[in-house]
């Protein structure tokens, strides 16, 4: 005699919306790899473990140097997600799937209540910080401690005290530190130009309003280890001393 078993229980499928880093590569393709490596150079692991989505709208590509791209950014550590702006026609069974309907957000991101790190190298996947979001605005009451990430798209965050290297805050609106910013700043994430960027000792990997970013080594050494903001004028971010 043949049994059979049944299951009464349904499988539960969620929806869930994450934010995501999304790359729109820009031909020829050789130096917009050239310029990522120079990037990731002097800011490790900023891929590693985030969700990334491949941007192709704007890109004349076709399956093989799709792929080939894929390829070359697996290398780097930066796996690819989905794709964005490209025909049905572009993927293959294996590759990641064309993805439709995402929200505007930053240059650099990441799930709301996950990962995190800085663009290239080789760092473990940070730990989620606070992930409270309500209001329009998140206060931190206790420093950022390395490999963390505090993630708030829908206003400002205030940290009442520093933000340790290795470290991230990221937001949709400004950012204030009462204390020393070590790691990485980034305001304005879901396109804010108005976004503004405050410490109370600039000792920043990197600060970046609405994708536009300064690396360390770039910023001027009259501001270091001092009270400073910075905003953005048209495609330039600026910074200047607080007294």
């Amino acid at each position: 005699m043949t049994k059979v078993l049944t299951d009464a229980r349904s499988i539960r499928i969620k929806g869930r919306s994450f934010l995501a880093v999304v790359l729109s590569p820009d031909l020829p393709l050789h130096d917009w790899l050239r310029r990522l490596d120079d990037l990731a150079a002097r800011s490790a692991g900023f891929f590693l473990g985030r969700p990334v989505v491949l941007d192709v709208t704007e890109l004349a590509i076709n399956r093989a140097e799709l792929k080939e791209l894929i390829a070359e950014l697996a290398q780097r550590n930066v796996s690819i997600m989905g794709i964005e702006g490209g025909r049905p026609s572009l993927v293959e069974a294996g590759m990641p799937p064309i993805l439709k309907g995402g929200r505007p957000a930053s240059d650099f991101e990441v799930a709301v209540s996950e990962t995190a790190t800085e663009k290239r190298g080789e760092a473990p996947p940070p730990e989620p910080a606070a992930t409270h979001q309500a209001l329009q605005s998140l206060i931190i009451r206790e420093p950022v401690r390395s490999g963390q990430s505090v993630i708030f798209a829908e206003g400002d965050v205030t940290v009442i005290g520093s933000v340790a290297s290795g470290a991230e805050v990221i937001a949709g609106g400004s950012i204030h530190i009462y204390g020393a910013l070590r790691g990485r700043a980034l305001a304005g994430s879901v396109g804010n130009a108005s976004a503004r960027i405050f410490c109370r000792k600039l000792e920043a990997e990197l600060v970046a309003i609405d994708g536009v970013y300064k690396m360390a080594e770039d910023m001027p050494a009259s501001l270091r280890g001092q009270a400073a903001q910075w905003w953005l004028e048209g495609d330039t971010i600026m910074a200047e001393k607080l007294s």
